[in-house]
């Protein structure tokens, strides 16, 4: 591990330096990005805020015929899914465990809210619109590998289940042999994806191999296709594989498995299933814009300076509203983002910010939502070049933060109101998130309340720390360029977090 890059930066819970390493060199945050975007939210848009999905005829409506479009509006809500909420760390769980919801099952709902209106007829198509934010699936410098599984699932302000689907690849049953016959030819891995809409195709090509053989299943989908392809070998006694699968295009996939539901209730539909993005309209140098100051932005949650969501966003006058979903809270959705990392979540808060105080045409987009960032982080005291961000969720090999910035925001964001249901999102270590399985023993367990990031050859953990003497010190331990495929920089990172607790 001394080959590798390291920083360190532990303070005081009121900023005093306890011990310093590189605390002013820049690393890759990886997830410790998400510290960034979701103390940003807290702050600005407020924990209590919520996000409206609705469905709105584009026609007029006779006898129960629309005479147009009926339009799924996304209103950047990121937990259009089965996910139960609030997040309950898992040794909380009920036992016997309760029954998951179905991942679309508030489609489901919003299909029942469109069928009592008695609507019958819909002579135009389904529509998933997206275009509260402008159409940019993936932020710059997200790796074309990424883009096959869940964990990079594309970016749009009408997400459902996470935007990912889940493969699972199970073997199939091999023929037995006799001694009058041989096998009757290979037997094929069985392969499911759920939810069953009709969105990708399956081109299976792995196959199901002995008992106790060691098999290898690979996953390939070429950018723009509808095609999975599955090929490899899986041992007879082998468990499933489970995988997580980015939706291509999520408005459509959206519009696609509303018209199925409303198919299913007897509702006619005529038209298609499709997606409505809205362009960026202006090119732009990108670090221009995102350094472009934003003011009066240090005011907001100041008496007289509550934010105004959806100023200047708009529906056609002529639109009538057929079913509505609210979300859950800005502060519920945060506790998934960090507790998980996901991904997706950060990138639709960044978003989220764009919209909300934007003064561009392009609102909404990844620059208008990192000038907001950019500046919140300016009037919480840490300098203009120790940060750089060109996403959300820390996925970008273009982000770079110093520890000494990491540990500024931690230590700014306990002095807000938002504090403790920020700080209640981290995970803890041996309990929860992306931690449970870290610092499981005592004295740590339930001592450190950190957020984790792993990015190649990049890994973060930054957040506070309980120590021997019963008080809280603020810590950010980044690492760059350690040798790939190896979890070792990872274990050094732990035993800095115990020498850490012990000396303080």
């Amino acid at each position: 591990m001394a080959r590798a890059h390291w920083g360190i930066a532990v303070t005081a819970m009121d900023g005093a330096p306890i011990y310093l390493l590189n605390e002013g060199q820049l690393f890759q945050p990886a997830s410790n990005a998400k510290l960034f975007t979701t103390a940003a939210a807290m702050a600005l848009l407020g924990g209590n805020s919520t996000f409206n999905t609705k469905v709105y005829a584009q026609g007029s409506v006779v006898a129960g015929r629309l005479q147009g479009n009926l339009a799924l509006k996304g209103d950047g809500d990121a937990n259009i899914s089965g996910r139960t909420i609030p997040y309950v760390a898992p040794s909380l769980h009920p036992k016997p465990a309760v029954p998951a919801l179905e991942a679309l099952h508030i489609l489901d709902t919003l299909a029942d809210q469109i069928a009592a209106t008695g609507l019958k007829v819909i002579d135009g198509d389904v529509v998933g619109n997206d275009t509260l934010f402008p159409w940019e699936p993936y932020p710059e410098d997200w790796s074309i590998d990424d883009m096959v599984w869940g964990y990079g699932a594309p970016v749009s302000a009408l997400s459902i289940n996470d935007n990912q689907l889940k493969l699972t690849i199970a073997p199939g049953v091999l023929p037995k042999m006799t001694s009058a016959r041989g096998a009757e030819g290979p037997t094929p891995a069985v392969v499911t994806v759920e939810p069953q809409t009709a969105y990708y195709s399956v081109d299976n090509e792995a196959m199901t191999i002995e008992a106790k053989s060691k098999g290898s299943i690979g996953i390939d989908r070429v950018p723009g296709s509808r095609t999975l392809r599955i090929y490899g070998t899986i041992a007879e006694d082998a468990p499933p594989e489970v995988e997580e699968i980015a939706i291509d295009d999520p408005a459509e996939y959206a519009a696609k498995s509303l018209k199925e539901r409303l198919e299913a209730r007897g509702i006619v539909v005529k038209g298609k299933a499709v997606a409505q993005h809205r362009l960026i309209t202006e090119p732009m140098d990108f670090m221009e814009q995102v350094r472009r100051p934003i003011t009066g932005l240090d005011r907001v949650g100041q008496a007289g300076m509550v934010p105004c969501l959806r100023c200047g966003v708009s529906n056609d006058a002529g639109d009538r509203e057929l079913a509505v979903h609210q979300s859950v809270t800005v502060a519920e959705d945060v506790v998934v983002t960090n507790k998980l990392s996901q991904n997706l979540h950060a990138e639709l808060l960044l978003h989220q910010l764009g919209v909300a105080f934007s003064d561009d045409q392009d609102g909404g987009s990844t620059v208008q939502g990192l000038r907001v960032v950019r500046q919140f982080l300016l009037n919480s005291g840490i300098d203009k070049d120790d940060f750089v961000f060109f996403d959300g969720s820390g996925l970008s090999g273009h982000d770079l933060v110093t520890p000494r910035a990491t540990a500024r925001l931690l230590q700014y964001a306990s002095g807000q109101p938002w504090f403790a249901d920020w700080k209640s999102s981290l995970p803890v270590g041996g309990v929860d998130g992306s931690l449970e399985e870290r610092f499981a023993k005592a004295p740590l367990k339930g001592k450190v309340f950190a957020k984790t990031g792993t990015l190649g050859e990049a890994r973060a953990l930054s957040g506070y720390l309980e120590c021997a003497s019963g008080k809280t010190v603020i810590f950010s331990i980044m690492v760059g360029n350690h040798l790939p495929q190896t979890h070792a920089d990872r274990d050094v990172m732990d035993r800095i977090v115990a020498a850490i607790a012990a000396a303080n």
